[in-house]
């Protein structure tokens, strides 16, 4: 039986080489001075339909400052990350603050190689007021959106596809 193989132009790239994401998922500092807030770290799994894990699934964070502000130039709000081989990703980063309008919470960018378009969601930190958390519907499906606290680590896991699949959101 032959057996079909995608092409460059059935799949979203580009394909990442491993490096891509090195180093850029430390937001604490800014060329050397420390960004102020709590210093958190955000980890979790990234998993397709199945439960396997994927590896060299591109993450990308923005958040704002810990005073809920997009615009400090003494805090990047920005990160890359990789996972893993064990779709195991970290950041570290600084609880954000509340924001006009919203909660605290970080967006993300998944990126992999053979997705057809960017995936957008979004990690709160509790079950706070925010209406971007409450368009979420069915309000069962609110809860895959807030990370689980162990210290100062948070976690939050991202499935891609099936039961359990994280809600994303359309750009």
């Amino acid at each position: 039986m032959k057996r079909l193989v995608p092409t460059a132009e059935m799949t979203l790239g580009p394909f990442f080489p491993r490096e891509f994401g090195q180093d850029a998922n430390d937001l604490r500092s800014v060329e050397g001075k420390a960004a102020q807030g709590e210093p958190i770290e955000i980890t979790g799994r990234v998993v397709q339909l199945d439960g396997k894990p994927l590896g060299n699934v591109i993450l990308e964070i923005w958040q704002a400052d810990s005073k809920g502000r997009f615009d400090n130039p003494d805090f990047l709000g920005w990160g890359r990350a990789a996972t893993d081989a064990n779709g195991v990703f970290l950041f570290k980063t600084i609880k954000p603050g509340a924001c006009e309008g919203r909660a605290p919470h970080v967006n993300f960018l998944v990126l992999y190689s053979g997705l057809m378009r960017q995936l957008q969601t979004v990690m709160f930190f509790d079950a706070a007021d925010d209406p971007v958390l409450h368009a979420v519907q069915p309000a069962s499906l609110r809860e895959r959106l807030i990370a689980g606290k162990e210290g100062n680590r948070y976690r939050f896991d991202i499935r891609l596809r099936g039961e359990g699949e994280t809600p994303f959101f359309d750009d």
